[in-house]
């Protein structure tokens, strides 16, 4: 396991279109074990998507203090109401804003 170096605004792998993931083998296991490194080490993300460490693959690791999820190729099916929050993004450091938020069924 590892920690990865994430991926700043302005960087072009954040505007691309991410690859589904066909096999779920020891390279996505070592992907999501690296992400999971990498956002705890930052202290303050609550979830990290691939693209953000350079990888174009559908892969987030998601953890909001209810214990560590880890999603593949995720599709959101189903979303409910509506709240603002103030929310950050590790690709954008230091930047906060008010994000609209739903409830979504994955």
């Amino acid at each position: 396991m590892a920690i990865r170096n994430i991926v700043q605004k302005g960087d072009e792998v954040l505007k691309k279109k991410s690859k589904e993931v066909k096999e779920i083998n020891d390279r996505i296991i070592d992907l999501l074990d690296d992400m999971q490194d990498t956002l705890y080490n930052c202290g303050n993300g609550v979830g990290l998507a691939a693209p953000q460490v350079g990888i174009l693959k559908r892969v987030v690791v998601i953890d909001v203090g209810e214990g560590l999820l880890e999603i593949v190729n995720p599709v959101i099916v189903e979303q409910e109401g509506e709240q603002i929050e103030i929310e950050g993004c590790l690709s954008v450091p230091g930047v906060y804003g008010k994000v609209k938020l739903s409830l979504i069924h994955i």
